[in-house]
Parts: structure tokens; C-alpha cells; sequence
């Protein structure tokens, strides 16, 4: 670990730090800015947010990246890990007057070496589709402002689509466009389509087809961020009123809801495999919703301040079999699973779910992702069976790491070398960093059977005792009273009280929408580091390197372990 201590130590800004797999390096030669590298003075502008999109070109550098700073937005060759950046010459560059670009989005199906569409939300509600290849704009929507007058919080293409995409409103509001469509020259008129609990979506009335296709209507206050399966076929929303909302985005069903434990929800990701969806906003925690169950399986506490991305790392992840002599499929199956993240994710979820098939031998997933938030901390964390199954037995089972080291093999390979060396002894489980819940729930709560159960289970594998955390947490302090910095057996019935005084109608605390602090597992951070001056908006995994940006303009390149050379 690099190091981690109280004082001076703690400001300090981290060039790198380790994990299971290794070492993780700052690359200062990759770093993307403005071309001056003058800090961007960040007061009353809005996240600086970044795009990827690979052109697929023969000069295996297609990588493409477009990210905005206060009025500007650049895109520019991302050359990674391999060669230092050079801010001189951007590909396109674009100043905006009258207002500010917010968020973006690069269509994958449709991006060559020659043209690439990239949808640009902004501020005073505009959405703009721009060739940066081509130096082109082909189209402005609500261009007028007739559709929606609130800043562009969130832009998607829909998935397998070509011309349809999703946009989200400060307003809370949300609609589909096709590029092929115009907005017209009259405010829309609706009609219901349907109708649920915190949630109605409508049709556009017209003659002829005209932009939006739908309008849906969710939740109260914004709408913060959307994001779509890796399947395509469902969608979780994320609003101001602390609500995560799922649907199945064709019928326009709500499939499940899950509220946080006090404050907005700001953002929200999938796991590769659909599976699991981890949400992370105003009470400063990540919060884990399983999606098959519609329930929250955990809450991870690391950050001091209000989470503003969480993402998952599809290239680092660990399998294992419940025996240990063979694995039910070929080498090259088994690689596959590895390297999840490589492919698109509709064959992804078909992949991971071999584990709990009837027709082959059960396979386990532990899920790496990380989180970033305005207390320019980065976090990563570890999602491991004991909390994903706290009540089926352990295997004695070994552990195949996806470790990102020199010796990693190339994708599609056939080789066993990822694979730890057998032996009888079963080793160790990747970290939980869970907490035992009976040490820090209330003297007088009440705890079942199971959940008894579950506690102890999960203490077997903790990696920081309740002594060393509360040291931990001792010296860390918020910058707003509604922290969950000291979440401790003595400070537990407080943050209730509070949060009690403080919940809507509805009355969510201590049921399944919003579980009390101690019914669910709590995950600590395998790392929690400071690593940037502003507040960080931006954490995105690549197969070599991990990125992040902060609200000064600076997009920082981690290099993973053993693909930098020295």
C-alpha cells in the first residue's frame, strides 16, 4: 500500500497506490487538459465529463477521446499508456457563448476512422449532434427550448441503435429522439402512454412523426444520470429525491426501486453481467442493488463527501470453482470468462451466467469497481461471494485471478497461466472488507437468526477490525454535518434520529426500499486515496489503464500493473 497516515500525510495527493494486483501508476505524460494546462477555474461550471469511442482503424491507435471544460469542449487522440499526449493538436475544438456543455456520448455502432456521431447535451437544455472527424454539426434539438428549459444532466445513445437516443432533464424529465426527426416549431402536445407509482411516460401528439418519440416523467426534482443494461433492455435512473428507479425500457415497466439513506442519488452503473447495480450520491456511500432480487445487498463507506461516479472494472475480476481438480468447459472458455469485459456486454451477462447454470459446474465472481466523489478521494472496492451468498457454504474452492501483471496473457489465449497453483489447502478469499453487523448495530436492536448467521460469516473475512476502523474513522472529518464519516456503535442511533426526522411520507428507513445501516453488510475500500485538488467527476476502467478527471480540467491516465514500462 503506498502510504497512509494521519496529518500532513493525509492531504498529500497520491502519484499511486496497490492493490491485489499490483502497483497502479499515475502517468504524468498522459495527461489530457486544455492545451495552456492552466488549472480551469472551476466556480459555477458545470462536471467536466469524458468520452471514449475506438475508431477501429489500422494504425491500432484509434482510441478517441472528447471530454468538456466550462464553455470548451475538446476531442483529441488518446494515446494511453503508450506515448505522451500532445494537447497541441486537438482533432476539433469548440467554444460555446450563451451556454456550457454538460455531457456527451460517442455512438459505437456507427463510429469509422472517417466519421463518428457525438451527441452533446448542455446547459440551457440543447442537445447537439456534432462530427468532430468531419468538423461537422449536423443537428441541434430543442433548439428553441419547446421540449424541456432545464440544463442536459445525462445524453445515451439507446443500445443497437443507430438514431435513437435518450436524454435526461434537470426537470426530472427524460425523452427518446431519432437523429431522423425534427423537433418542430411548436411546443409538443401529449398523450398518456402509461402511468405507474413516481412515474408517467407520454407519446407526442402530431400529424407526422416529429422529436420527442417519449417524454417520461420521473420522480421528483432531477433526473441526475441514466444508465442502460449491457443487455439494453432495462434502465436505471438515479433522481434528486434519493430514488433509484429501474424499467424494462421497451414495455416501460418499473421493474424495482431502492431509495438512499438520506440526500440525492447522483449515479449509477450495471455490472458487466446485469446482475448487480451499485449507486452512489449524497449520503456518501456506494450503495450494491441486486437486480434479481430487487433488494440492497451492501453499502460501502469510504468517502467523506458526496459520491459522484461509481463504475465497475470489467478486467479485474476473480473466478473460482467449487472443484478444484477441474473446470467445466475448455481453456478457452474459461479465458473468456476472464476477460468479460472485452466484449460487448449482451454476450457478457450469457457468459457470467454459467455460474449458476444447471449444465455446468457452479462458477463465482468476485466484482471489482470504484468510485469517485467531491472529496477527491478515489475508491476501490471488492464485491466477494460471502456478501453476494452470505447463507451457502464456502468450497473449498481455488481462486483463478484476472492479476494485470507482465505476465497477463493476451486475450482470446488458451494458456492456464493466470491460474494460482493448486493445492489442498484452500486460500484465501479476495478481500470483503465487510464488518460484522452485530458489532456495530445498536445495543438494542434486534437481530435474527440469519442475520446472526450472516455476521458471522462475514467477520471471518474482515480485513479491518472494528478497533482499527474506529481509530480510522476517528480522524476523519466531513465537510457537512449530515456525514457518514463515524458510522460507529455510539453514533448509529444519532444518524436514525436524524435521518428519521428527515425522511419523506413515505417512511423508506428500515424497510426493504431503504435497509438501517446495520441490516446490511458494510464494505470498506481495498483503497481510499487522495488524488486530485478539485473535486474528481470522472472514473473510467480501460483494458491498461484506469482514468479519472477532476473539476480543474486535468484527465489523469493510472497505469495498471505490468502494462507500463519503466
Amino acid at each position: 500500500m503506498a502510504t497512509e497516515g494521519g496529518g500532513k500525510e493525509m492531504n498529500e495527493i497520491k502519484t499511486q497506490f496497490t492493490t491485489r494486483e499490483g502497483l497502479y501508476k499515475l502517468l504524468p505524460h498522459s495527461e489530457y487538459s486544455r492545451p495552456n494546462r492552466v488549472p480551469f477555474n472551476s466556480q459555477g461550471s458545470n462536471p467536466v465529463r469524458v468520452s471514449f469511442v475506438n475508431l477501429n482503424d489500422q494504425s491500432g491507435n484509434g482510441d478517441r477521446l472528447c471530454f468538456n471544460v466550462g464553455r470548451e469542449l475538446y476531442f483529441y487522440i488518446y494515446k494511453g499508456v503508450r506515448k505522451a499526449a500532445d494537447l497541441s493538436k486537438p482533432i476539433d475544438k469548440r467554444i460555446y457563448k450563451g451556454t456550457q456543455p454538460t455531457c456527451h456520448d460517442f455512438n459505437h455502432l456507427t463510429a469509422t476512422a472517417e466519421s463518428v456521431s457525438l451527441l452533446v447535451g448542455f446547459s440551457a437544455g440543447q442537445v447537439q449532434l456534432i462530427d468532430p472527424i468531419k468538423k461537422e454539426t449536423s443537428k441541434l434539438f430543442n433548439e428553441e427550448r419547446l421540449i424541456d428549459k432545464s440544463r442536459v444532466t445525462c445524453v445515451r445513445w439507446v443500445p443497437g441503435s443507430e438514431s435513437l437516443f435518450l436524454v435526461a432533464h434537470a426537470s426530472g424529465s427524460m425523452y427518446l429522439y431519432n437523429v431522423e426527426h425534427t423537433c418542430g416549431t411548436t411546443a409538443p402536445h401529449y398523450q398518456l402512454l402509461k402511468q405507474g407509482e413516481s412515474f408517467a411516460v407520454h407519446t407526442c401528439k402530431s400529424k407526422s412523426t416529429r422529436n420527442p418519440l417519449l417524454k417520461w416523467t420521473v420522480g421528483e426534482g432531477a433526473l441526475n444520470e441514466f444508465a442502460f443494461s449491457p443487455d439494453g433492455k432495462f434502465l436505471a435512473c438515479v433522481s434528486q429525491d434519493g430514488f433509484l428507479r429501474v424499467f424494462d425500457f421497451d414495455s416501460v415497466e418499473l421493474h424495482g426501486t431502492m431509495k438512499s439513506y438520506f440526500g440525492g442519488l447522483l449515479c449509477a452503473c450495471w455490472s458487466p453481467d446485469g446482475r448487480y447495480i451499485v449507486t452512489g450520491g449524497e449520503d456518501d456511500l456506494v450503495t450494491v442493488w441486486a437486480f434479481g432480487d430487487c433488494r440492497v445487498i451492501a453499502r460501502g463507506h469510504g468517502h467523506r463527501s458526496w459520491v459522484s461516479v461509481v463504475a465497475f472494472d470489467p478486467y479485474t475480476t476473480s473466478v473460482e470453482e467449487s472443484d478444484p481438480m477441474e473446470f467445466s468447459g475448455s481453456d478457452e472458455d474459461f479465458q473468456d470468462l476472464l476477460h468479460f469485459g472485452r466484449d460487448r456486454a449482451n454476450s457478457t451477462q450469457s457468459r457470467l451466467s454459467k455460474r449458476n447454470s444447471a449444465e455446468s459446474r457452479p462458477v463465482s465472481v468476485t466484482y471489482r469497481f470504484g468510485s469517485v466523489g467531491q472529496d477527491t478521494q478515489l475508491c476501490l472496492w471488492d464485491l466477494t461471494e460471502d456478501i453476494l451468498f452470505p447463507h451457502q457454504p464456502l468450497s473449498r474452492a481455488r481462486t483463478h485471478t484476472n492479476v494485470m501483471n507482465a505476465t497477463s496473457p493476451p486475450a482470446g489465449s488458451t494458456g492456464n497461466s493466470v491460474a494460482t497453483p493448486g493445492n489442498s489447502a484452500p486460500p484465501p478469499l479476495p478481500r470483503s472488507n465487510s464488518l460484522p453487523h452485530s458489532t456495530v448495530s445498536s445495543a438494542g436492536s434486534k437481530s435474527s437468526v440469519a442475520d446472526g448467521a450472516l455476521a458471522s460469516g462475514v467477520s471471518k473475512f474482515a480485513t479491518l477490525s472494528l478497533h482499527d476502523r474506529k481509530d480510522r474513522h476517528h480522524e476523519k472529518d466531513h465537510k457537512r454535518n449530515h456525514s457518514m464519516g463515524h458510522i460507529s456503535s455510539k453514533s448509529s442511533d444519532k444518524l436514525n434520529l436524524v435521518t428519521k426526522a428527515k425522511t419523506d411520507p413515505a417512511k423508506t428507513l428500515g424497510t426493504p426500499l431503504c435497509p438501517r445501516m446495520e441490516d446490511v453488510p458494510l464494505l470498506e475500500p481495498l483503497i481510499c486515496k487522495k488524488i486530485a485538488h478539485e473535486r474528481l467527476t470522472v472514473l473510467i476502467f480501460l483494458e491498461d489503464c484506469i482514468v479519472t478527471a477532476c473539476q480543474e480540467g486535468f484527465i489523469c491516465t493510472w497505469g495498471r500493473p505490468g502494462k507500463v514500462r519503466c
